[in-house]
């Protein structure tokens, strides 16, 4: 199921007399000197605490990277913490200002990012993003990350969180099946057209998805929309600027997933499909395309037959007119990293971020894992699977042509509204116009209402 943007609901924080952390002028407690060598100023013997969502990448790599703690301060004890409902376990530690150094906070039931900004529970991350990087001083922490990634964690211009892993979305095939019937991944909607009634002439439906979360074919749907309308129309979306979601690109690419589905080419009964259905069907031959994020190949890996080779395209381009390439991708990070600002060992904290995001540490999570992580150049010289390469790949071909929507992870009320709404578009009980209706219904109503705090990008 998808994790990238947040789908799970998150713990609400309850109210706390906190501040930043830093206001009263005294020096932290367990703060030592700053050198070349310790640029965080870690004080070498100070405990570090360290709690991480124990979910399906485990947390083999998160005492992979406290080892490395360790042989840099050999003094200082690691306290490490891997559970499951982090909200549960850390909520009341919050509120009694006794935090953790450093949190993974994942997964269903985490605490809410919103809550925490809001009571400036959370360290700036500014200082760990200008340091030197654990594996090269000539380079800063900041220019070792993909492209988005301190985007995706900064509230208010503050960089506060920090996404361990890396998500691509795309469309998924079969790149053997697609061999043998000289089939080409489209570069164009034309193109997908086409062959969508090649592929359904063969006997195979050209496209399924995950009916029940429809989010899953919103991806490529907004996918082509920003490739069409570009920044401008990403930034107008999040931002909850007026009759943004009736905006040419918007409006275009509602028409062609509408036309996707009037033709045809989306299986028949994918509606009432869970994710896990879907995909199944899919890995059982049933259907060419399935949208997804890169998650796919992992969570298909006792599923998917031997020989499958699952990979991942850029969604195809609208138009030549479109103002991103059609390699551009939609991308975010995920698997989110905080300092507490009340923590013991903040320092500690941001150490223990600096050394998890080096290439080595990433390296070892790549290859654990099976995840993109968000580090460049940390899949280097690894034999990757067909789906990881791909992702990798896709990735690399993008450049600096990475994009992702804020919305879902800024206001979740908002987002269900795009799935209702597009799960009514592709299975032809809306038009585009009423899609487009709807939606901008929906985000009016959000953008007047005061008690929702505004984000901006």
């Amino acid at each position: 199921m998808k994790t990238a943007l947040g789908a799970a609901a998150a713990v609400p924080l309850l109210s706390a007399c906190v501040t930043s952390g830093k206001d009263d002028g005294k020096p932290a407690a367990n703060a030592g000197a700053k050198s070349a060598d310790n640029p965080l100023g870690v004080k070498d013997d100070a405990p570090l605490e360290v709690v991480i969502f124990k979910g399906g990448y485990g947390d083999d790599y998160a005492k992979h990277a406290e080892d490395l703690y360790k042989g840099k301060y050999a003094k200082a004890t690691i306290d490490h913490k891997g559970i499951q409902k982090v909200g549960e376990a850390l909520q009341p530690r919050f509120v009694a200002n006794t935090p953790p150094d450093v949190v993974d906070n994942t997964g269903a039931g985490r605490l809410d990012i919103s809550a925490l900004v809001g009571t400036k529970q959370l360290t700036d991350l500014s200082e760990l993003l200008d340091a030197p990087s654990f594996d090269d001083p000539n380079t800063k922490f900041r220019d070792t990350l993909l492209p988005g990634v301190v985007d995706d964690g900064t509230f208010d211009k503050a960089p506060l969180v920090l996404n361990f892993t890396y998500t691509a979305w795309g469309l998924w095939y079969s790149k053997p099946l697609f061999a043998s019937k000289g089939w080409a991944y489209p570069k164009t909607w034309d193109e997908m057209l086409a062959l969508c009634e090649t592929i359904k002439a063969s006997g195979i439906a050209p496209w399924t998805y995950q009916g029940k979360y429809p989010e899953y074919i919103n991806d490529p749907m907004l996918s082509m929309a920003a490739k069409i309308g570009g920044v401008d129309l990403i930034k107008a979306v999040d931002n909850l600027e007026p009759n943004a979601w009736k905006a040419d690109g918007l409006k275009s690419a509602a028409e062609a997933f509408a036309e996707l589905a009037a033709k045809g080419y989306i299986m028949s009964g994918s509606e009432a499909l869970s994710h896990t259905e879907a995909q199944a069907a899919w890995c059982q031959g049933k259907a060419a395309f399935i949208p997804s994020g890169s998650w796919l190949e992992a969570e298909q890996k006792d599923v998917a037959p031997k020989g499958f080779d699952m990979v991942m395209g850029a969604v195809p381009s609208r138009t030549s007119g479109d103002k991103m390439a059609q390699t551009a991708v939609q991308a975010a990070s995920s698997e989110s990293f905080l300092v507490p600002s009340k923590a013991k060992n903040a320092a500690g904290g941001l150490e223990y971020l600096r050394i998890l995001f080096s290439k080595q540490s990433a390296k070892a999570f790549a290859q654990s894992a099976g995840t993109l992580p968000a580090v460049a150049g940390a899949t280097d010289g690894l034999t990757l699977s067909s789906g990881l390469g791909s992702t990798r790949d896709a990735v690399t071909a993008a450049g600096k042509e990475t994009f992702t929507y804020r919305f879902r992870t800024w206001y979740a009320p908002l987002a269900k509204a795009v799935d209702d709404a597009t799960g009514e578009l592709v299975n032809k009980r809306a038009t585009p116009a009423e899609w487009a209706d709807r939606v901008q219904k929906a985000a009016d109503a959000l953008a007047k209402d005061s008690s929702v705090k505004k984000y901006t990008r």
